[in-house]
């Protein structure tokens, strides 16, 4: 539990340094530099949900299993369902550190989305 706990934290956190801002509008129209500005907060928001509902799935899990009253079905529902979201939020993480890996061996910032 601790260490869903922290992942949660270290996702919070990651996502949050990663925002890229607003767009900025001239004479009505965006321009292309704007495209990574809002590709870089839809993955910012696209993570830190996935870290929220990957947390809520595990307490709803938590409350399937207190809930079972000894019913083997149920309780290995609640199993299933708790396991399914530690997968997911585990996957999050993954991603975001294969990421810095290969940032870290190539010097290459594939956590920074920019266009050309």
């Amino acid at each position: 539990m601790v260490s869903l706990l922290l992942g949660f934290v270290l996702l919070q956190f990651s996502t949050y340094f990663a925002l890229a801002g607003t767009v900025e509008e001239e004479g009505g129209f965006a321009r292309l530099e704007d495209l990574m500005k809002v590709f870089g907060n839809i993955l910012s928001v696209v993570a830190t949900l996935g870290g929220f509902a990957s947390f809520v799935m595990v307490i709803i899990g938590g409350f399937k299993y207190i809930t079972a009253q000894g019913d083997p079905k149920a309780i290995a529902a609640a199993r299933q369902t708790i396991t399914w979201a530690i997968a997911g939020l585990v996957f999050i993480i993954l991603a975001w550190l294969i990421l810095l890996f290969i940032e870290m061996f190539t010097g290459v910032p594939v956590t920074i989305f920019k266009i050309g």
